[in-house]
């Protein structure tokens, strides 16, 4: 028997659950036994990826003794876009280089000044 662990999360909830299942037991398998869907009604395994220690895996799989099973929610927002209008709005307001994008250096504004 080999014990996993199935995992996911919601920014209101999260929930780690610890089951034995047989050797060649596959991800999804696993998911149905743990009984994680009756905590959580959003779970669409057709439509969300699955992975084991943070790394994405196919339902197919067969987790090892000690594998956490992690099954991911769609991101709200591109980590990407939302990273560049952080740094435009730092920009802005002066909290940031408006050429380098660093932080600002008195140094520099005191040589051009010059």
């Amino acid at each position: 028997m080999n014990t996993v662990e199935v995992a996911y999360a919601t920014p209101e909830k999260q929930l780690i659950l610890t089951v034995q299942v047989p050797a060649g037991t596959t991800v999804e398998q696993c998911i149905e036994q743990s009984g994680i869907r009756q905590h959580f009604n959003d779970i669409d395994l057709s439509q969300q990826k699955v992975g084991i220690w943070n790394k994405a895996t196919k339902l197919h799989a067969e987790p090892r003794d000690g594998d956490r099973i992690e099954i991911y929610r769609a991101l709200i927002a591109d980590p990407k876009a939302v990273r560049k209008r952080r740094a435009e709005k730092a920009k802005q307001e002066g909290r940031a280089d408006k050429v380098t994008g660093g932080r600002p250096d008195a140094k520099r504004n005191q040589r051009s000044k010059e």
